[in-house]
C-alpha cells in the first residue's frame, strides 16, 4: 500500500514510539483534585520554559484561547484582534458567546497588527463605547501561512497595552516554530503577554492537549473557567506524559519542518499556474495560489488525493494551504511537488 502523504495540517502528527511507551505506564492521578503528578509536571515544566509563574493543561488550543478571553475580560468589554486571527476565523465566534465581548478587527501584514491603527483603536474614557481590556496576537500567523512576528512588533504591542493597562493574550498555538525561526528561547516571545497558549498536538507531536500559563492569579481564575468549559480531566496523565516528552524532545527538530515547506516552495516557483510569495514561508506553512486555470482548491485536492496526497481545498478559492511535519519527509515533499505539477501541466 502506498503511503498516503497528508499535508492538511501539522495536527495530522502521530505520537511517536516513545510517547506511546510513557502513556502507557504514566503514573496518573485524579487532576481535578491536582492529584495527577504527571499532569503537575507539565505544567510545572510548561510555565518555566514560558517564563510564567503557572501553567494548566487544557484539551485544545481553541478552549484555551477562550479560557484566557473570560478569565481576562468582563462582558460588555472589547478585544482588538487581527482580522485574520485564528481566535477570530476559526473559533465560531466564541468570544461573543462565551465572553460577551466585542471584537474589534485591524489590519496588518502576515499577521501583525498595525501600530498606528492600534493605538488609534482602543478605548477607554468615552463611556458610549466598550472599553478595550484585551489585545490578542497570534505567533505563528496560521492564515497568514505561518508568518512570524517578530520581536520587535510584539513588543510595540506590549508596551501599547501596559500604557492603557491593558492585557495582552498570546495565541502562541505554533509559538515554538516562531522560536525556531526567529533563533531564540520561546521565554522571548512570551515575555510580551500576560497570558500565552501554546499546542502540543501539532508540529511537537503529542497526541492531544494545550497549555495555558501565566502569573499565578490568573492562572488560579483559569481553571475556574476551565471547569465551566467541561476542560477538566481525571486522569490525564496518561496523554500528559506524551506532552511533557514532545516538550522536552521535539522543539528542536521543528527546523527541519521549516526546510522541507522551503524545499516545498522553491520547487513550485516558476511554474505558470502557481503564485508563491516566498518572503512568507518563513515556518511549516505554505500558501499556493493557483492563477490562469480553470481549476479551484477544491478540484486540485481531489486529484491529489487521487495520488495519496492529503489538502484541504475549497470551492470557488484559489489558493491552498500546505503543512509540514514531522511524518513527511523530503522524499514525501519531492513527489507532492511533482504531483501538483503533473495535475497542472
Amino acid at each position: 500500500m502506498n503511503k498516503i502523504i497528508d499535508l492538511r495540517s501539522d495536527t495530522v502528527t502521530k505520537p511517536t514510539d516513545e510517547m506511546r511507551k510513557v502513556m502507557s505506564s504514566a503514573i496518573v492521578g485524579d487532576d481535578v483534585y491536582k492529584d495527577d503528578p504527571t499532569v503537575n509536571e507539565l505544567e510545572k515544566y510548561a510555565a518555566e520554559i514560558m517564563g510564567k509563574q503557572s501553567a494548566i493543561f487544557v484539551p485544545s488550543g481553541t478552549m484555551g484561547n477562550q479560557i484566557c478571553i473570560k478569565t481576562h475580560t468582563n462582558p460588555g468589554e472589547e478585544i482588538i484582534l487581527h482580522r485574520k486571527s485564528h481566535i477570530f476565523v476559526y473559533e465560531l465566534g466564541a468570544p461573543a458567546v462565551i465572553s460577551g465581548v466585542l471584537t474589534k478587527l485591524l489590519d496588518g501584514p502576515d499577521g501583525a497588527i498595525d501600530i498606528d491603527e492600534l493605538k488609534e483603536s482602543i478605548q477607554q474614557g468615552d463611556m458610549h463605547h466598550a472599553k478595550t481590556t484585551l489585545i490578542c496576537m497570534e505567533n505563528t500567523h496560521n492564515v497568514c501561512g505561518g508568518t512570524v512576528v517578530s520581536l520587535e512588533h510584539m513588543k510595540k504591542a506590549y508596551d501599547i497595552a501596559k500604557e492603557n493597562n491593558i492585557k495582552v493574550h498570546l495565541d502562541g498555538a505554533r509559538i515554538f516554530n516562531a522560536a525556531a525561526a526567529l533563533g531564540v528561547d520561546v521565554k522571548e516571545i512570551a515575555k510580551y503577554s500576560d497570558s500565552v497558549m501554546f499546542c502540543l498536538s501539532k508540529g511537537l507531536g503529542a497526541p492531544v492537549g494545550s497549555m495555558v500559563c501565566g502569573e499565578y492569579d490568573f492562572i488560579e481564575k483559569a481553571m475556574r473557567v476551565r471547569k465551566m468549559l467541561g476542560g477538566t480531566m481525571r486522569q490525564a496523565g496518561i496523554i500528559a506524559s506524551a506532552g511533557l516528552l514532545a516538550l522536552k524532545t521535539m522543539p528542536d527538530k521543528l527546523c527541519l519542518d521549516h526546510e522541507k515547506a522551503r524545499f516545498f516552495a522553491e520547487g513550485l516557483i516558476g511554474h505558470k499556474n502557481i503564485n508563491i510569495d516566498l518572503s512568507s514561508v518563513q515556518t511549516n506553512m505554505v500558501n499556493v495560489d493557483f492563477i490562469d486555470t480553470s481549476y479551484d482548491s477544491y478540484d486540485i485536492s481531489n486529484m491529489l488525493k487521487d495520488k495519496n496526497i492529503l489538502v484541504n481545498g475549497d470551492k470557488n478559492i484559489k489558493r491552498m494551504r500546505f503543512v509540514f511535519h514531522r511524518d513527511v519527509d523530503m522524499k514525501d515533499t519531492q513527489i507532492a511537488i511533482e504531483a501538483l505539477r503533473q495535475i497542472l501541466n
